[in-house]
């Protein structure tokens, strides 16, 4: 439907609202801008002779990706260029699905560091399911255009990470709207938990994701103690919260008072939403999958640190791992110094499916942007190519359950497609097309227009 057409039919509908009946000048206001706003055109993409990086199946050589009503409409070679299509010719380039930073703090954070109020990440007390990351998404935040010009065409922005019991719901959106409600793919996609820690004499809830020690050294038996009384409040928190499940189903309204906390973790003690569990030592995670398999919990470890000392029972239990950046120090004294680098070849080796993540946010900038290169550094460390792309874009969507939506280039599923002049895990690649839904988006950010700033300085 073109604009003028599409401006008719609202012209028909808001008559039809109106009907003669007395409305407020705040819903007429409404009305006559709805009325004045053109229909969001939908225009048309044919991405030509590029090499094309399905991730789900074969790479083929002068391929076409067609793009039409923000979705991919066909893939392969020769390939008929619709009628009207912009035509971008990707020859000598290639052509991938967007990345996937399955855990950042992606608009959320501006300032990490002297600037509090840029940064929304944390509510107040250690049990905050009803916090929904979305709420605090800030559109205009310089970071997403970085990001997304890097290739980063969607990403899950995490609350609460290190920080309370349970963080907050996690939120999937697309790097690229004018509000939240154009960015969103899904308003809750996970609920972030931060696993106490037995590791490293810490006992801290939390801790840096599980931590390594970052607090002095305790006796174990009163570290212990610590452990299980907030295992125990989990533990609480979800029984309250199948309780209350059960009145939702089968009391009245009137019988009950409605408990936003407990309302959101409805869909968790269901098995509907999974629980993005941080943690990092091998102790620590092997205690949060007896747990949630005790409970019943959909479980995605993160951090995953010490991923690779269980590696078997990760293989065994099918438990998926989002693992942070590659190009890092060793956790512990005893470690080879390239055991961050090797840990994702180690985990592919025993049959572990895994995902890897920036996790960037807190006191740091938000540096999704350098995910691809994470990727690549395991590469040189043994891990398969396809295997380290899948890492980035189709493994953390099914693991999220929207795999049929993204992270790969298939018809039917949505355009978040990038196009880079070389190998998208090399340093030296740059990207030079960024499709956001099917739109093709400015490549435009803080860092160009500095540096055309200071290049013209006389």
């Amino acid at each position: 439907m073109n604009n003028k057409a599409n401006g008719q039919g609202q012209k028909e509908k808001v008559q039809g609202i109106l009907g003669g009946q007395c409305v407020s000048a705040t819903s007429v206001l409404v009305l006559c801008l709805l009325l004045a706003a053109p229909a969001k055109a939908q225009k048309a993409y044919a991405i030509t002779g590029g090499k094309v990086h399905t991730v789900s199946g074969e790479v083929m050589e002068g391929g076409t990706v067609v793009i039409q009503g923000g979705k991919i409409t066909a893939v392969g070679q020769g390939v008929r260029v619709p009628g009207g299509a912009q035509v971008i010719n990707a020859r000598g380039m290639h052509v991938y699905p967007g990345v996937f930073d399955a855990v950042s703090q992606m608009g959320l954070v501006e300032i990490g560091q002297g600037a509090n109020a840029t940064v929304d990440t944390n509510e107040i007390g250690d049990f905050n399911p009803q916090i929904v990351a979305a709420a605090a998404i800030h559109p205009s935040s310089e970071h997403i255009p970085v990001n997304r010009a890097a290739g980063v065409t969607h990403a899950v922005s995490v609350p609460g990470q290190g920080g309370g019991r349970i963080g907050g719901q996690a939120s999937l959106i697309h790097l690229d709207g004018w509000v939240t409600e154009e960015m969103l793919v899904k308003r809750s996609i996970a609920m972030a938990v931060n696993w106490p820690s037995l590791g490293g004499g810490g006992g801290g809830f939390g801790g840096g994701f599980g931590g390594f020690g970052q607090q002095a050294r305790r006796p174990f038996t009163e570290v212990k103690a610590e452990y299980d009384r907030r295992v125990n409040e989990l533990s609480d928190w979800l029984d309250r919260a199948r309780h209350y499940a059960q009145a939702l189903e089968k009391g009245a309204k009137e019988k009950y008072d409605r408990d936003l906390k407990l309302e959101a973790l409805v869909p968790v003690v269901r098995g509907q939403t999974p629980v993005l569990v941080f943690a990092n030592t091998d102790r620590d995670m092997k205690n949060a999958i007896e747990y949630c398999e005790k409970q019943k919990l959909k479980l995605i470890l993160a951090g995953g640190r010490q991923a690779w000392k269980i590696k078997d029972l990760l293989k065994q239990k099918n438990i998926p791992v989002i693992l942070q950046e590659t190009q890092a120090l060793p956790q512990n004294e005893d470690e080879p110094y390239d055991q961050p680098y090797s840990a994702p070849a180690q985990l592919h080796a025993a049959g572990v499916k895994f995902a890897m993540a920036t996790f960037a946010g807190g006191n740091s900038e938000v540096n999704s942007f350098g995910l691809p290169q994470e990727a690549g550094q395991a590469v040189a460390f043994g891990l398969p190519h396809d295997v380290a792309l899948k890492a980035i874009t189709l493994n953390p969507a099914q693991f999220f359950g929207v795999g049929d939506q993204l992270g790969s280039l298939e018809t039917g599923k949505i355009a978040n497609v990038i196009v880079t002049t070389g190998d998208l895990l090399e340093v030296n690649s740059v990207v030079r097309y960024v499709f956001v839904a099917g739109q093709l988006t400015s490549l435009e950010n803080k860092h160009t227009k500095l540096y055309e700033k200071y290049r013209a300085r006389p």
